[in-house]
């Protein structure tokens, strides 16, 4: 047989063809790893050194090496542990309302209606910046003239301190950004419904499962996958609240709405502790790692029961 031009007596046959291929590859994927590299690899190595550093980002001194004080500083940090507690907090009732509202709209608009406008509508909280959002519902939730208080007085119940009261400011944050969020997220679970073939649902319907029996015993169990992506995605992003805390509590009052990414941002634009929080970084980066490990393994999400 006649080798291709430019190939050696002992190049399989295709090799050629599979090495230009690899080398395209690479040729249209390099920009995005130098982007990955630029913006997510040099942080993370830098942040981790930082974290081992005593540094003043507006000091002409260097970064002076400290070892392991940052973390030892860390662990005895009562601020940072409650921090911790109230992103757990908000973590926990931001992920359960939202997945179970995101749930039923999106179970309602598989069974009822797929209207385009419907799902165009759903998804406008969610383009509206966040900073928006929480400035908007600010002064909506304002104890004094705040547009919710003059509903409930209205109806004869007493003012409330939505975002002044240490009782339920976290609940009245999660509550905001599950209003933005809700919309998105249903319509992620809504296109992994389309997935699901109509026959299954068919033989469902014949053997007499009623809706609420189809949606616990086919549909949950068949977009197990896809939640599991949703339950990841909203877990990492719940743990990064920071623009609505910043533009409504400030980690008030009395550090009840103090989340761990509103303390690292502290740490190091107010305080320039940049060292510290570097390893407040690191110790969070850890944290989510761990989590999604665990809610991977859990959720099964490498497996699908429609295979």
């Amino acid at each position: 047989m006649r080798r291709p031009p430019g190939t050696s007596p002992g190049t399989p046959p295709g090799a050629s063809s599979l090495n230009r291929q690899g080398r395209a590859a690479a040729l249209f994927l390099a920009p995005a790893l130098l982007g990955f590299a630029l913006f997510y690899v040099y942080p993370t190595i830098r942040g981790a050194y930082l974290s081992l550093t005593d540094y003043n980002p507006v000091s002409p001194r260097p970064p002076s090496f400290v070892g392991m004080e940052n973390y030892r500083q860390l662990w005895n940090d009562d601020l940072f542990w409650t921090s911790l507690r109230v992103t757990g907090q908000y973590v926990v009732l931001n992920i359960v309302s939202q997945t179970v509202l995101a749930l039923l709209l999106a179970a309602m608009m598989a069974r009822l209606t797929r209207s385009f406008v419907l799902r165009a509508t759903l998804l406008i909280p969610w383009l509206v910046p966040n900073v928006t959002v929480g400035l908007t519902w600010f002064w909506l939730l304002d104890a004094n003239l705040g547009f919710a208080n003059h509903l409930l007085g209205a109806v004869g119940l007493p003012a409330q301190g939505f975002l002044s009261d240490p009782g339920q400011a976290m609940p009245a944050i999660a509550g905001i950004n599950t209003w933005a969020y809700t919309g998105y997220t249903a319509l992620l679970l809504y296109a992994g419904m389309l997935q699901i073939p109509k026959q299954i649902y068919e033989a469902a319907a014949i053997d007499g499962l009623g809706e609420i029996r189809l949606f616990l015993h086919v549909t949950l169990p068949l977009l197990r996958p896809v939640l599991a992506l949703v339950l990841v995605v909203s877990l990492i992003g719940s743990f990064q609240i920071f623009d609505t805390i910043a533009v409504t509590t400030k980690g008030g009052p009395v550090n009840a709405t103090q989340a761990i990414y509103y303390y690292i941002y502290q740490q190091a634009f107010s305080f320039l502790h940049m060292g510290y929080a570097s390893a407040l970084a690191m110790t969070l980066v850890l944290i989510l790692g761990a989590l999604t490990f665990l809610q991977l393994r859990l959720l099964r999400a490498s497996s699908s029961d429609l295979a």
